[in-house]
């Protein structure tokens, strides 16, 4: 029998045909050491399963949405630790090592730091405030690159069914469990959105939703807020709806 991975990496995709061969590609080292790589289609309407076949060890299809994706790919999956990856978040050097240090700790889930791709000062700014309202909160979002030991996330029921907010409603959960094991060392996360809508506007929309939830908004209701927000500063080209 092959031996269990200590890491099932998790990829939700939906239509992602132009990146996601380099993401996976990305993913070897972690592979080859210590990790298997699940991707988990929405229902992708270009070639992004046919291009991530060969470079992943299950792909599996599911009705759209991130929380219903990633609740999928961690049913099939054989790993102790259940990491949970954005295919426009990139992973640092040794996330083997670190990972393994959370393994060895007595925490439940952690999260790492992030760093936004973009070369603009404000992007660093940006990145920093994000890093430390999460260590503050003990909440993060899903660029940061969650991850949770399988047992814990199953003792929970996994993701919650919901069109937006779903990684901030599972943290809510874990960290009534533990405190994040917080990894410093930042994954790389693709600042295409705050290009492409401004970064005031994004941070703006992001802070405005998360506070609307928090006073007990529908989820549905922001999704449709999100997506409105996005129609009005977006070019009428291809994008996929990332969570705030």
């Amino acid at each position: 029998m092959p031996r269990s991975p200590a890491v099932s990496v998790i990829v939700p995709v939906l239509n992602e045909s132009i990146s996601i061969v380099p993401a996976l590609e990305r993913l070897l080292p972690l592979r080859d050491a210590v990790a298997e790589v699940i991707v988990v289609d929405g229902g992708s309407t270009d070639d992004t399963v046919a291009l991530a076949t060969p470079l992943c060890d299950r792909l599996a299809v599911s009705s759209p949405g991130r929380a219903v994706q990633m609740n999928q790919g961690a049913a099939v999956a054989r790993g102790q630790v259940l990491l949970f990856l954005h295919a426009d978040t990139e992973l640092p050097d040794g996330a083997d090592r670190l990972l393994a240090d959370f393994s060895a700790s007595e925490r439940a889930w952690g999260r790492f730091d992030v760093r936004l791709s973009g070369r603009r000062p404000l992007f660093r700014v940006i990145a920093s405030m994000m890093n430390a309202r999460s260590r503050f909160t003990g909440i993060a979002t899903g660029d940061q690159g969650i991850f949770v030991r399988r047992t814990v996330f199953e003792d929970l029921g996994g993701y919650r069914s919901m069109p937006l907010m779903e990684d901030v409603e599972l943290c809510r959960r874990l960290r009534r469990i533990s405190p994040p094991f917080c990894i410093r060392t930042p994954v790389v996360t693709d600042s295409r959105r705050w290009e492409r809508h401004g970064p005031w506007r994004t941070i703006f929309l992001m802070w405005r939703l998360r506070w609307r939830y928090w006073r007990g908004a529908d989820p549905a209701d922001l999704a449709r807020q999100y997506r409105s927000d996005v129609r009005r500063s977006t070019n009428p080209i291809t994008h996929k709806a990332d969570s705030p």
